[in-house]
């Protein structure tokens, strides 16, 4: 019975060797992780804190305790808003006729989805001076057919700063949306309209809340990268929307104050790690429903 039993007390040694192994395999990952990331999210953070007389918060309280500045905090803020909401609205029905789609003209759908995404931001930013300039086109196709009588200002307004960024984010709304929507089983609006349910409520009660993770996942992107974009602001309507992003430049490139500029960074790093927070809970909660 004892000779018996010693092959039964090795037994625990299997994970701990599996651990091991585990380990080794995500180390690189980790020291990644930690040289490209975490160091110097760290040396952002020190850098905020760290005046002539050792750690001080004077650069949060200029950033956090004036009027100037929180306004330049709502405007990063709203533009995210504005181009989250809109893209939302268009997309999310984008996403479902690209998921419906079959054959060729879901091919095609994909390429005018996947295509603009090869471009680089400064290249369709630019695309869009081009297009709202006062002899662009579409100044020209309005006075062409006779809307107006002489060009209208677009371009350096905040319609065009939302209209640009709407564009240029887009597909990060879309792809989301439409990874979740093409899992769904067409037959289940069939099987809610055999319990009496009418299409609209088949609909918002069945179809809608499945595709709530896509839509959070959507949601999430589009307004992280809206609320921390620098050329779309810039080229689009310059000064007369100063963002986070374009203050973050100012403070390390013009006025030398890489203090500041660090400060700046830390609240724009707190807004986007907090809207993915945020969305990630409000994804468990719409998985456990």
């Amino acid at each position: 019975m004892t000779d018996a039993a010693l092959p039964l007390a090795k037994a625990p040694a299997r994970p701990s060797r599996e651990r091991l192994v585990a380990v080794a395999l995500a180390a690189p990952a980790v020291l990644i992780l930690i040289f490209l990331f975490a160091l110097p999210l760290a040396k952002l953070l020190a850098a905020s804190l760290t005046g002539a007389e050792g750690l001080t918060f004077v650069e949060y309280g200029k950033l956090l305790g004036t009027s100037f500045y929180l306004g330049v905090i709502w405007n990063s803020v709203r533009l995210a808003l504005y181009t989250t909401g809109i893209a939302l609205l268009i997309g999310y029905p984008a996403a479902f006729a690209l998921a419906r789609a079959r054959g060729p003209v879901r091919s095609f759908l994909l390429a005018c989805l996947f295509l603009p995404l090869a471009a680089s931001v400064i290249v369709k930013a630019f695309a869009w001076t081009i297009l709202l300039r006062s002899d662009g086109l579409v100044n020209t196709l309005l006075m062409a057919v006779g809307i107006t009588a002489e060009p209208i200002r677009m371009i350096f307004t905040e319609t065009a700063l939302i209209v640009g960024s709407v564009n240029i984010f887009l597909p990060f709304m879309i792809l989301p949306v439409y990874t979740v929507v093409a899992q769904l089983d067409p037959r289940l609006s069939d099987a809610a309209a055999t319990l009496g349910a009418s299409p609209v409520e088949a609909f918002v009660r069945v179809v809608v809340p499945l595709t709530i993770p896509g839509v959070v996942a959507g949601v999430a992107l589009v307004f992280s990268l809206a609320v921390s974009a620098y050329v779309v602001p810039t080229l689009l309507i310059g000064e007369r929307y100063p963002t986070l992003s374009t203050t973050i430049a100012k403070a390390y490139l013009l006025a030398r104050q890489p203090a500041f500029g660090a400060a700046a960074g830390v609240v724009l790093l707190v807004i986007a790690v907090a809207t993915v927070a945020v969305s990630a809970r409000l994804a468990k909660l719409g998985g456990a429903k």
